[in-house]
């Protein structure tokens, strides 16, 4: 790792924590963290220190939706609408409601949009809102009701918003909250001992990385929580991120500890809606014709990066404790990441 000069940029980038994990031959190789939890606080990361995942909670809580649809308590193609109780998608006067699905909220081609200024962290001191509430347009969080703005299934919108109704999906057809499911279906049975999805303060356990900005200076608010956990709740290590990819590889030849079948964990990785970057809940590229799966995570204070090749075996997980004010691809983490295969594939 020294001979990347990492050290010497997170110096010059003013990031002060760095966390890091490999996966080779479909094991976790080498867990690795630079630098401190917090400037100037003396407290070095640890491989279990946990950082906000942001976007990366989407590929946890995908994981989650199809274990429940191998379980047949959810189906990929069945209309939300005929599951969805406390909440439904709205009727349009131009788009098909009935023709959104969980498949097409994996794969961001619901219809839905995130209205501009909208998903912000939690405001201090304010309760968390409910899902309802947030998908009618009553919170801070989203000030207008979750309405289609295409028809199911014909464009990809990234979108929070169609998350927030994967999560609402799995609370009204189980009847547990998403934290419990999560805790129960996946950081249970996987051992993620230093995940959680933090949604009130009260929530948080002692040791988290605090949130630094572009400029390496401390939030006043270093622990930023999203009300929305499934679209970006998750506070993590990479090692516990790296259990998650390990498991759909393992998964893929039906041997994965989740109970997915390889018939489910091959449809995550295929092309959904002829957008070939988009698989269910992941990203993927086939440039130069080598499967690459990603996800990025991106928010106040934090920044993190999975890159995962499951025909090799490989994948590295990158987390750090600052915003660099650019992508992932120009910042550290990139720079590591081109690294690391570059040393892989030359």
């Amino acid at each position: 790792m020294d001979q990347w000069n990492v050290r010497e940029r997170m110096k010059r980038e003013r990031i002060p924590g760095l966390s890091m994990a490999f996966i080779e031959d479909g094991s976790i190789c080498r867990p690795e963290t630079l630098g401190e939890q917090a400037v100037g606080g003396g407290e070095p990361v640890r491989a279990d220190t946990m950082f906000n995942a942001c976007s990366i909670s989407k590929f946890a809580a995908s994981l989650l939706a199809l274990v429940l649809v191998e379980e047949r308590i959810l189906r990929l193609d069945e209309k939300v609408n005929e599951r969805l109780a406390s909440w439904k998608v709205p009727r349009h006067p131009e788009f098909e409601a009935g023709n959104v699905t969980l498949r097409r909220l994996l794969g961001h081609q619901a219809g839905f949009s995130d209205p501009d200024g909208s998903f912000q962290p939690l405001t201090r001191n304010r309760e968390t809102p409910s899902m309802t509430r947030l998908l009618k347009g009553l919170t801070p969080y989203r000030r207008e009701p979750a309405l289609l703005i295409a028809e199911p299934g014909s464009r990809f919108i990234y979108s929070d918003t169609g998350f927030c109704v994967i999560q609402l999906l799995i609370e009204d057809a189980t009847g547990e909250t998403f934290e419990a499911m999560m805790r129960e279906k996946i950081f249970g049975p996987l051992h993620m001992n230093n995940s959680r999805f933090v949604m009130h303060e009260s929530d948080m356990p002692a040791g988290l990385a605090a949130g630094h900005n572009q400029h390496g200076e401390r939030l006043a608010g270093p622990h930023c929580i999203y009300p929305f956990a499934a679209a970006a709740g998750l506070w993590t290590t990479p090692t516990d991120l790296a259990v998650l990819i390990t498991e759909l590889m393992a998964s893929l030849h039906g041997k994965g500890k989740l109970g997915l079948s390889a018939a489910t964990a091959e449809e995550m990785l295929r092309p959904q809606g002829g957008f070939e970057w988009a698989g269910l809940g992941i990203f993927m590229d086939r440039t130069g014709g080598r499967l690459e799966l990603s996800s990025l995570g991106w928010g106040t204070g934090f920044q993190c990066m999975m890159t995962a090749y499951p025909e090799e075996g490989l994948g590295a997980v990158l987390m750090m404790n600052a915003d660099p004010g650019v992508h992932q691809a120009e910042s550290l983490l990139g720079y590591v990441t081109k690294m690391w295969q570059q040393e892989k594939f030359g």
